[in-house]
């Protein structure tokens, strides 16, 4: 019997043992693999033992064995927990978890990598929490446009029409010239609608994919330490996500960390008052707007779990409603239909009663009408020839993307008045290159990522702060975060569209000396400056003639579109061109940038939204001041202006709606996630 045992024991260690190689799903097989082994093995022991004296009855083993092999779920904390402790906002239920911290644990984040991010671990999330999707109302099919068409008022009135005058042709040209005719009216008729539902049914179609691609927005996230941009709908529980101003929160979450954060919950509460996110209020909200500030957030609900997501499963998307120029397009067929109709009806009434007060000669003396052979159906086939169907088909196209790459590229650096080549740096001040790199690592929202010393440095966020980070490590050769651990950040100014810098109050851990670094439009930061630094390290005084001379030299770099530190966007392909035939066509292009008025000039002219030689003293403006304008003069200049330079998002709210009050059809394009205000214009 001991033999037996030792015998089957090794085959069962011999099994046992799952390679870590394996994926979940494999393992939890290879675990009913052994269960069934072994449940056989030790049934094979009870009938390799020798017999016993007295035969005891032994009840049959079944044949087969039944397994759960459902995944046990490893997650410490559930759904309904998670969406609880966002609804309700209270800091006590979220502490009693363990903080911002115990929910990252129990969802299995790391503070540090984030979330694994592979396949079986973005699978097993989306299985325990659900996918960030919402239910949509199906597509109409084809025959939903054919039988909307056959509705129409026109093809009714000649269906109408043709039925009506069968029987006045069957007793007058007998029943097979008739059904020729009859027939041809009706394959006419069934054309019409057939195409004309072909084409809204492609229109349908379009739309669509216009409807997913409008949001399918890019959002940052945080996956094995690696930041990495992926779409909306691919956002798990237990993401860390980077929001900063202008985004939309894609999923409801708590706030991890960095600064100021502001966000927009009208969406949600019809409170026009910005809240303020923070340690102590980490709440936030899926369809609420970043305003002021970055942050980090660390996703807890996602698709039908979130607040957003509850109130858009509860209605559907309005299948029925239309686009301005599907409205207008609509308007104009049926005006055409209209005017078509009362056209027949006042040649039936001439007809009538030419007929009737037997007047009857054409203009050569000949009969119109042939006395009293003149049927009343002769007379509904000359008004059938007058009325007619049309389709007018229009199509607009707009240009994908902004006027520039959104790359940009450090081209030029300056220093005090004087800009240095590349290889010219090795004479500037080693104490200067240090406060440059500790100003670039530290006064950015923008990220690096080396996994290994010698794999490829990737560049995550803004294009201004990537090419300015690349610019640092590869020319200036900072070392990121060895900066970042020898500082310690005290205080952060966010970046906004309204004050045009960023800033940062820094104390080194070495020397314990405090250092704000600024960063911004270069006109404004000039105004705050009482001196500056040259190539040997030395301050130099900054008076009214100093500050003349490096309003010249920021000039000069804007004309050539240079943003300062002589950072430049190229222009996209095609956008020239695009302008161009836009011009032709008799639309107006006008551009509305955050950019000085220099480097908004020089784009604009690089475009062709204004020519060289014209008169532009009326074209270019900046928001402020066309903010200040009366609503008189803003109605009276908004056609003129071409160009507005250093404008806010509501300086852009505020020339949509002037537009749209003097007539003019207003189509804005740009960054989806800051166009949001303008997109309640055209509701």
């Amino acid at each position: 019997m001991s033999s037996i045992i030792q015998q089957n024991l090794d085959r069962i260690e011999s099994v046992i043992p799952a390679p870590n190689s394996l994926s979940a799903s494999k393992k939890r097989w290879h675990s009913a693999f052994v269960s069934i082994y072994c449940s056989r093995a030790l049934l094979s022991l009870v009938k390799d033992s020798p017999p016993a004296k007295k035969k005891a009855k032994i009840s049959p083993s079944p044949s087969f064995v039944i397994l759960d092999l459902q995944e046990e779920i490893s997650f410490k904390v559930d759904q309904a927990t998670l969406t609880n402790i966002v609804t309700e906002k209270k800091p006590e239920s979220l502490q009693n978890i363990g903080g911002v911290d115990g929910v990252a644990s129990a969802l299995q984040t790391n503070v540090e990598c984030r979330i694994h991010g592979d396949v079986d671990d973005i699978a097993r999330r989306n299985e325990t929490f659900g996918s960030n999707t919402y239910k949509r109302p199906p597509t109409r099919s084809f025959f939903h446009f054919v039988w909307e068409e056959f509705r129409d008022l026109t093809i009714l009135f000649n269906l109408g029409c043709t039925l009506f005058v069968v029987p006045f042709d069957i007793k007058k040209y007998g029943t097979r010239r008739v059904w020729y005719y009859v027939g041809s009216l009706l394959v006419a008729s069934f054309l019409v609608v057939a195409i004309r539902a072909i084409i809204k049914f492609k229109q349908s179609i379009q739309f669509d994919k216009l409807f997913e691609v409008n949001n399918n927005i890019q959002i940052d996230v945080v996956r094995a330490g690696r930041r990495q941009q992926i779409s909306i709908f691919e956002i798990v529980v237990g993401d860390v996500i980077c929001l900063k101003i202008g985004d939309q929160v894609p999923a409801d979450g708590l706030f991890l960390d960095r600064h100021s954060l502001q966000v927009d919950e009208s969406s949600m509460t019809e409170e026009s008052d910005h809240v303020e996110v923070n340690c102590n209020h980490p709440f936030l909200f899926s369809g609420t707007k970043v305003v002021d500030g970055y942050a980090r957030m660390l996703v807890t609900s996602v698709g039908v779990n979130t607040t957003w997501g509850k109130m858009m499963s509860s209605i559907s998307r309005d299948t029925n409603e239309q686009t301005p120029l599907q409205a207008q397009l609509n308007k104009l067929t049926s005006s055409i239909g209209k005017a078509g109709l009362a056209a027949a009806f006042l040649v039936l009434i001439v007809l009538l009663v030419r007929f009737f007060t037997r007047n009857l000669d054409d203009e050569n003396g000949n009969k119109e009408f042939n006395g009293s052979k003149t049927k009343f159906n002769d007379m509904v086939y000359a008004i059938l020839k007058i009325v007619a169907t049309t389709a007018n088909i229009v199509e607009v196209a707009i240009p994908e993307g902004t006027l520039t790459l959104n790359q940009m590229k450090v081209t030029k650096f300056w220093l005090g008045k004087i800009p240095f080549a590349q290889v010219a740096y090795s004479s500037i001040s080693p104490n200067i290159i240090e406060l440059v790199q500790e100003g670039v690592a530290l006064n950015t929202t923008s990220s690096i990522y080396q996994p290994t010393s010698r794999s490829e440095i990737e560049y995550s966020g803004s294009p201004t702060g990537k090419a300015i980070l690349s610019w640092a490590v590869q020319v200036l050769n900072m070392k990121m975060e060895k900066l970042t651990q020898s500082c310690k950040i005290l205080h952060v100014e966010i970046f906004n569209s309204q004050k045009k810098r960023s800033g940062v109050l820094m104390k080194r851990m070495v020397d314990k000396t405090i250092h704000v670094h600024w960063k911004g439009a270069a006109e404004m930061i000039l105004k705050m400056c009482p001196s500056y630094y040259d190539a040997s390290g030395s301050i130099q005084n900054l008076d009214d003639g100093e500050k003349m001379n490096f309003e010249q030299i920021i000039r000069g770099m804007a004309a050539s579109s240079l943003r300062i530190g002589g950072y430049q966007g190229p222009i996209c392909p095609g956008v020239k061109k695009a302008v161009q035939d836009c011009q032709d066509a008799g639309v107006k292009i006008k551009m509305i940038t955050g950019d000085n008025v220099f480097i908004a000039k020089a784009i604009a002219t690089e475009c062709g939204i204004l020519k060289l030689g014209e008169d532009i003293s009326e074209a270019v403006v900046e928001g402020e001041e066309f903010r200040n304008y009366t609503s008189e003069e803003r109605m009276e200049k908004v056609d003129n202006i071409c160009v507005m330079a250093r404008s806010s998002p509501f300086d852009k709210l505020l020339m949509v709606k002037c537009l749209k009050q003097k007539g003019h059809v207003v189509a804005v394009t740009g960054d989806q996630g800051r166009l949001h205000l303008l997109f309640r214009v055209f509701r």
